[in-house]
C-alpha cells in the first residue's frame, strides 16, 4: 500500500466542501429571492389600486355630475409614480347616488417600468355621493 504524505492526505480531507455546497445552491437561493420579490410587487400593486381607486372615488363625489371622470380620473392617478402610472388605467368612474371607481395597474416583471406580465390587478372603490346644500 501506498503511504499518504501530509500534502496529499490535506487533499483528501473536507476542506472546500461547503464552498462548493454553497455554490450548488446559489441559483435555487436566486430564484427564491426573485419568486419572493414578485410576489411583493404583486401586492404592491393590488394596494396602489386600491388606494388609486379610493383616491379617484373621493374626489368623484364632491365633482360635479358632468366632470366626475376627469376628476376621478386624474385624482386616482395623480399619486401613482410614473412607471406604475404608465401601466395604470381608470376604467370606470361615475355613477348617481353611489359614485364608485374601478383602477386596473398592470403588475411589472421585477422593476416597474420594465416588461410587464399579461395580467392585471384591479382596485375597485364606491362612496355615497356628496349633496350640496
Amino acid at each position: 500500500m501506498k503511504r499518504l504524505t501530509r500534502g496529499t492526505a490535506r487533499l483528501r480531507g473536507d476542506r472546500g466542501q461547503v464552498t462548493i455546497e454553497f455554490l450548488g445552491m446559489t441559483p435555487l437561493i436566486i430564484l427564491t429571492l426573485v419568486l419572493v420579490w414578485q410576489c411583493v410587487l404583486v401586492g404592491y400593486a393590488y394596494t396602489l389600486a386600491g388606494n388609486a381607486a379610493d383616491e379617484g372615488v373621493r374626489a368623484a363625489t364632491a365633482a360635479a355630475r358632468g366632470e366626475r371622470y376627469d376628476v376621478c380620473r386624474q385624482a386616482a392617478l395623480e399619486d401613482l409614480s410614473g412607471a406604475w402610472r404608465s401601466g395604470a388605467d381608470v376604467t370606470q368612474c361615475g355613477g348617481t347616488g353611489y359614485v364608485t371607481a374601478d383602477v386596473a395597474i398592470k403588475v411589472p416583471v421585477l422593476f416597474p417600468g420594465s416588461i410587464d406580465f399579461p395580467f392585471t390587478v384591479h382596485g375597485h372603490a364606491g362612496a355615497v355621493e356628496e349633496e350640496k346644500n
